[in-house]
């Protein structure tokens, strides 16, 4: 196949830039994550490093033996992803100081970096899609792999030291997000944390950065703070009698990018306006993960349509189909808003305007008002609009294309 030359190549022009590769993953880690901005950079360069390596020579390795016996339907579900001697004795060190939670974001984050520069590299040798999806799900499969075993070992670890709360918070986030199984063996005090019978509802919160009732000290953190400790602890505040807990009572919850997340016993009602919520529905515990991506879906469109309290992904109707269907929204945005790119800044304005029309109620003249112009303005502008687009907006079936291209952008933002 052709990625048996291509891929060797890209990997090796990586590994020759390992040293500057590792400084852009920490770089993205301290920008990120505010406990490892706490940090050193020389403190967590050789972990950074090691994975960074090691997460290059699985890919390396995988075109070897995808040269020598080619499969289909992707690598072998039971292969083992081996870790160098000792590292995660390191990472164990490391949980000491930074949150497991963060230690598995920053797998993710730095995954990132590293496939972007990996497809650059890839690219520059004109390699073929086919080529890049089974090197993702190889990547994206030592990286759940290499998580699951972190969670295991810190867990072990950290089993006699941490409070309850930490426990719970590195159990709860790698079930959220799909890393772990609580039927795990490793994971024996499971049963203890959430009982296998027992339905839970999965949430994901947010603190707007403005609100009704909210104060600025209400939703900015102090100097000094931790921003994800703050949001936790005011969300958690806020649930305070929905929140599942375990048999000793500490709450299932933890932070996942910033957010508050976790489980409930039930569905919150009476909450102030000072908090976004998505909610999944009731799940057992190997449902969790997909009522937290829908959970996670709510509210992202909750948080864009400018909304507060507590929401599921149906009560937002097509608002959260613009969030799970993005395909459909970058197929729209060609067709609705890209003719409008030749066009510069006269462009953005034609855009600003069909938004403004559609937030005022299809109303010309509250429109005109919103952007500080002349009505006749915004008529022409419209109809330049309509134009260039080829749409009509007195057809319901265009006014709805329109609708969900300008969502798309604003939740999704610009194509890459």
């Amino acid at each position: 196949m052709g990625g048996s030359t291509t891929v060797p190549e890209a990997v090796t022009a990586l590994h020759d830039r390992i040293g500057a590769l590792t400084d852009e993953v920490i770089a993205a880690l301290r920008g990120q994550l505010s406990s490892y901005a706490a940090q050193s950079p020389d403190r967590v360069r050789p972990g950074v490093m090691a994975a960074v390596r090691n997460g290059l020579t699985v890919v390396q390795r995988w075109s070897v033996e995808e040269h020598r016996a080619p499969r289909r339907g992707g690598r072998d579900p039971g292969h083992s992803y081996d870790l160098p001697a000792g590292y995660l004795d390191e990472v164990a060190a490391l949980a000491r100081v930074l949150p497991v939670e963060d230690i598995i974001s920053a797998y993710r984050i730095g995954s990132d970096v590293v496939w972007r520069r990996f497809g650059e590299e890839m690219a520059a040798r004109n390699a073929t899609a086919e080529e890049l999806l089974p090197i993702a799900e190889t990547l994206r499969a030592w990286t759940n792999a290499t998580t699951l075993r972190i969670v295991r070992s810190c867990h072990a670890a950290a089993r006699r030291e941490v409070p309850t709360e930490g426990r719970n918070a590195a159990l709860v986030r790698a079930l959220l997000l799909g890393e772990a199984r609580w039927d795990d063996p490793d994971n024996g005090d499971a049963d203890a944390v959430w009982d296998r019978s027992t339905l839970r509802l999965p949430f994901r919160a947010r603190l707007p950065l403005t609100g009704p009732g909210d104060s600025a000290r209400a939703v900015r953190p102090a100097p000094g703070a931790d921003p994800g400790k703050e949001a936790l602890s005011r969300a958690l505040d806020l649930l305070r009698p929905w929140l599942a807990r375990d048999a000793v009572g500490s709450p299932l919850a933890t932070t996942v990018d910033g957010d508050a997340a976790g489980l409930l016993a039930a569905r919150p009602s009476g909450l102030c306006h000072g908090l976004v919520v998505g909610l999944g529905a009731p799940a057992a515990r190997s449902a969790l993960a997909t009522e937290f991506a829908r959970a996670t879906q709510a509210l992202r469109a909750a948080v864009d349509s400018g909304f507060a309290g507590v929401f599921t992904r149906e009560e937002l109707g097509l608002r959260a189909t613009v969030v799970a269907m993005p395909a459909v929204g970058e197929q729209l945005v060609r067709l609705r808003l890209e003719p409008l790119a030749e066009r510069g800044e006269d462009g953005v304005q034609l855009e600003e305007a069909a938004a403004a029309y559609l937030r005022q109620g299809m109303r010309l003249e509250a429109a005109a008002r919103s952007l500080y112009v002349h009505p006749n303005t915004m008529r022409n502008r419209l109809r330049r609009f309509e134009e260039l687009t080829g749409t009509n907006l007195r057809d319901p079936a265009d006014l709805a294309e329109v609708w969900w291209a300008l969502a798309h952008r604003r939740i999704h933002g610009p194509a890459n």
